[in-house]
């Protein structure tokens, strides 16, 4: 499977889709547009091996929330990734069993090697 979670109203994720290019063959998925499903998150938990490896400390709502405070479980993680697009560190990439999560430019890297071979 070759797919792509962003978000596409995200500088960050338009940049890093323009550095991956040419994506023939890829998914891509506007989570804003299109939700996350329970199903797709649970590939995604696969491959990443936790929740909270998906979820992203940076969105304004994890302020807003309060949840800097909390001490979150795996099922607040997964919760609060189905709740809002915000929350799943982005961009998600799958690429043939692998995932690359977030826009560091270590992963970003890894990514492009591997889609482009």
């Amino acid at each position: 499977m070759k797919k792509i979670y962003h978000l596409s109203t995200c500088d960050t994720c338009q940049r890093i889709l323009k550095e991956l290019q040419p994506l023939e063959g890829f998914e891509l998925q506007d989570i804003k547009a299109v939700s996350i499903t329970t199903d797709q998150l649970e590939e995604m938990h696969k491959l990443a091996g936790s929740y909270e490896a998906l979820f992203s400390k940076r969105a304004r709502l994890y302020k807003e929330k309060g949840l800097k405070e909390k001490s979150l479980s795996e099922a607040d993680y997964k919760h609060y990734i189905l709740e809002h697009y915000t929350f799943l560190k982005r961009p998600v990439i799958l690429v043939d069993g692998e995932i690359f999560i977030g826009n560091s430019k270590k992963v970003v890297a890894t990514a492009k090697e591997k889609i482009q071979g």
